[in-house]
């Protein structure tokens, strides 16, 4: 790569991830840091060492990366032609650390940086939409687990025959909701199906809805007269409890109606927690929906889970993936339903930021 087009590629980055801000949103966080009544509340000093640490690292790394730069220009324009190639091995270091803060400005939206609450259910196809939704729940958290995340369960339920009729977990570590964000949609699996005798190909779809975990650092305010709460016992996979005790948890928020089950621990203190944590991020984006109702149009709005609203489709026989809104295609469906995700998250965040379409073709039969 040239030097000097990376140069104005850094310099371009400097804008869109607005140093500036940076450095000056960090002067305000570091006193803070240094004064002891910070730590008297343990909740709010982890949001703000986690701030200032994520601002710390895109300002020291795209000084680091200026300093390099200029020194490798300097460097280049002093050796002789002939020895010019030898900066081969620096510069595409250089360069792969330059597209890696790229990767940052993608992420440069409200709440990328939390946890991210993500739910699986099975849509058009029977047993085989069921199946197909626990091969996505299989997916992500062999993502999460590349990603070095941590996954929690909320809630799970079998499906009748097979696979799982519903599932929600919590993905936690740094930028989660931001990389998944774009996996939000509509999935189709294209695949001879294993449930069928004749093995016929058959088509099946599962919805992914991806929200992000929010803290009390956003204020959203839950009434305790608005909700109903109801305990109930356990059921997992087979019919078999999990525990002998009614800790199952269901709460309902009366005002808009909105349900969330946990069952997947064997305290009922620890289920109505995470009930609560979940419902806390849906009634938050309930109302961030309501205010950007005018923004979100097609990209944003709830689609059936059923065919023409894919966003991306798994084609077993044919060995390939094809992500409809990037155009992005890959012939190893096994590693990316091993979790292999990170061309296509990418490719969806530069989609969701107005970067990349996919071009207008047919897809392959």
């Amino acid at each position: 790569m040239d030097l000097k087009l990376l140069s104005e590629r850094l310099e371009n980055l400097r804008g869109y991830l607005d140093i500036p801000g940076k450095e000056a949103r960090l002067k305000e966080l570091e006193p803070r840091l240094e004064d002891p009544s910070l730590w008297q509340n343990p909740d709010e000093a982890r949001r703000v060492s986690q701030e200032a640490a994520r601002l710390r690292r895109v300002v020291e790394t795209y000084r680091g990366l200026k300093d390099d730069l200029q020194g490798l220009l300097e460097l280049y324009e002093e050796l002789p032609p002939e020895e010019r190639e030898a900066l081969a091995p620096e510069l595409e270091e250089v360069g792969r650390k330059v597209e890696e803060l790229y990767h940052e400005t993608l992420l440069a939206f409200p709440h990328a940086e939390k946890n991210a609450i993500l739910t699986i259910q099975p849509g058009a196809g029977g047993t085989e939409a069921c199946d197909w939704a626990e091969m996505l729940l299989r997916m992500y958290t062999r993502f999460a687990e590349r990603k070095g995340f941590q996954v929690e369960v909320v809630d799970i339920t079998p499906g009748a025959e097979a696979g799982i009729d519903y599932a929600q977990i919590i993905v936690r570590g740094e930028n989660a909701y931001g990389l998944l964000a774009p996996e939000a949609g509509v999935h189709r699996l294209v695949r001879p199906s294993p449930f069928d005798a004749s093995g016929r190909r058959h088509t099946s779809f599962a919805g992914v809805e991806v929200m992000p975990e929010v803290d009390s650092s956003v204020e959203v305010v839950i009434r305790p007269e608005d909700l109903r709460i109801d305990v109930f016992r356990s059921q997992g996979h087979g019919g078999q409890g999990v525990n002998t005790t009614d800790s199952a948890v269901r709460i309902v928020h009366l005002p808009t109606g909105i349900t969330v089950t946990c069952q997947t621990t064997r305290s009922q203190i620890k289920n109505k927690e995470l009930a609560l944590k979940v419902l806390r991020s849906r009634l938050f984006e309930l109302e961030w929906r309501k205010k950007q109702e005018e923004l979100r149009k097609l990209r944003g709005e709830v689609r059936p889970i059923e065919w023409g609203s894919q966003i991306r489709s798994y084609v077993l026989d044919k060995q390939y993936v094809k992500d409809h809104r990037t155009g992005l295609m890959r012939h190893d469906p096994q590693n990316v339903l091993d979790g292999d995700l990170e061309p296509f998250i990418w490719a969806g965040l530069e989609w969701k930021a107005g970067l990349r379409q996919a071009p207008l073709e047919e897809e392959p039969t």
